[in-house]
């Protein structure tokens, strides 16, 4: 019997195939930022847009048009998804990046309660609508398009830039905070610095806009609109199955994602007393090596197959999540140890999900096929995370959301294991 072919990083990219994926990944790192920066200077920003004479509730205020957007992502996912199934992958790369901008650009320009009333809130909330509807839509038709451009033996080494990007949009946004917060003086980052983001954020997205103009559409879909196309809820009927696979290795994921790449900071400081800007570092230094590592994971899954990967970041995760919990503490390898150990293992299903979701779908409802499942899934588990934990911890106690937790990755890992292995496969059907 001879030896498996070692582990080896495949060619590098050509010169137009790196043009494709710095387009592809800024415009995905957009999505992160945007998000990561709102909910990071959201404190900063409430009493200008909300009746400052009750800070608690202006906060809530804006945290509520926060959570619009995540409602608003299943509807830009089914709009989206649709009409790059229909119109193709490249315009609606383009049109989904620029709306993000567009709601950048309208939250750095959002009138102050008091010059607008109640005006202020109602153009915060036509911002969120819009970023949540082009962010619905900008993931999957990344990840179709990634997909689709990628040689097959490479696939979930290109598509593991999905995640890579996102990472560092939000230790992008992060680190902008820390950098403001040091400059600027408190008045000053109330009442004009917390803007600065969101200039940076509508900047960002026209550069992406320029750069996503100059990327050919993938032979995949152009070779699939020159045939016959059956109906959109025929097929969708069709693959419900697929779907399902979608929601369920999702639900997982995304919460312990959440845990330990966002919430893990809110722990260490309300629980431990650490200090804030120490917690920060601390986990923009995990995400970091969670970068780091996912190439690894996706050339991983191109070698070894998707079902072992996705089992691995959500299985390991699993077992691990209760005694890694008891580990975080008030110093900086209290949070960077623990978080860093269980992002690196989500690292395998974070860098071959998309190809693999991808992979599950014929061309004609590739898109909408994974957006869909995939932002009600982060919508309906992702989105309540934020509130759903301080709340069941105050409660109940951190065992309960942590047994939580550990169920949904139960599900996700148990999906992951009755997944057909899709390496490799063929995507122009």
């Amino acid at each position: 019997m001879t030896a498996p072919p070692a582990l080896t990083a495949p060619p590098r990219a050509t010169a137009d195939q790196r043009r494709t994926l710095l387009a592809t990944g800024l415009g995905n790192a957009l999505e992160w930022f945007d998000w990561g920066i709102y909910s990071s200077f959201a404190i900063f920003f409430a009493p200008q847009v909300f009746n400052p004479q009750d800070p608690l509730a202006a906060l809530l205020g804006a945290m509520a048009i926060f959570a619009v957007g995540f409602i608003a992502r299943p509807v830009g996912g089914w709009l989206f998804g649709a009409l790059a199934d229909r119109r193709g992958r490249r315009a609606t790369m383009l049109l989904t990046v620029a709306l993000a901008s567009v709601g950048s650009l309208l939250i750095a320009i959002v009138p102050t309660y008091q010059t607008a009333g109640v005006l202020a809130a109602v153009v915060l909330l036509a911002a969120r609508l819009i970023q949540g509807l082009a962010h619905g839509g900008e993931a999957p038709s990344a990840q179709t398009y990634l997909s689709e451009m990628a040689p097959k033996e490479r696939r979930g080494l290109w598509s593991s830039l999905i995640y890579f990007s996102g990472t560092l949009g939000i230790c992008a946004g992060l680190l902008l905070g820390v950098l403001l917060g040091l400059i600027l003086p408190k008045a000053e980052m109330a009442a004009w610095g917390w803007r600065l983001p969101f200039v940076i954020g509508a900047a960002l997205g026209l550069y992406t806009l320029i750069a996503r103009s100059r990327m050919p559409e993938t032979e995949v879909f152009s070779h699939a609109a020159a045939g016959s196309r059956e109906q959109l809820w025929t097929a969708i009927r069709d693959n419900w199955r697929s779907a399902l696979r979608v929601v369920g290795l999702s639900v997982g994921a995304t919460v312990c994602y959440y845990v330990w790449s966002v919430s893990v900071v809110q722990q260490a400081v309300v629980v431990h007393r650490m200090d804030p800007t120490l917690a920060l570092m601390a986990s923009v230094a995990s995400n970091l090596v969670l970068v780091a590592t996912l190439p690894f994971w996706g050339i991983f899954s191109d070698r070894f197959g998707r079902r072992p990967a996705a089992m691995i970041g959500t299985g390991v995760p699993m077992l691990l999540f209760i005694p890694l919990s008891s580990m975080v503490g008030g110093t900086f390898l209290s949070v960077f140890v623990p978080a860093t150990v269980i992002l690196v293992f989500m690292g395998a299903v974070l860098a071959s999900s998309p190809a693999l979701m991808a992979e599950l779908f014929p061309t004609r409802i590739r898109t909408v096929g994974v957006a869909v499942p995939y932002s009600v899934a982060v919508a309906v588990f992702g989105g309540t995370a934020p509130y759903l934990q301080p709340w069941a911890n105050a409660a109940f106690g951190p065992g309960v959301f942590a047994a939580y937790v550990i169920l949904l990755l139960a599900i996700s890992t148990a999906v992951a294991s009755r997944l057909p292995e899709t390496k490799g496969r063929d995507l122009r059907a």
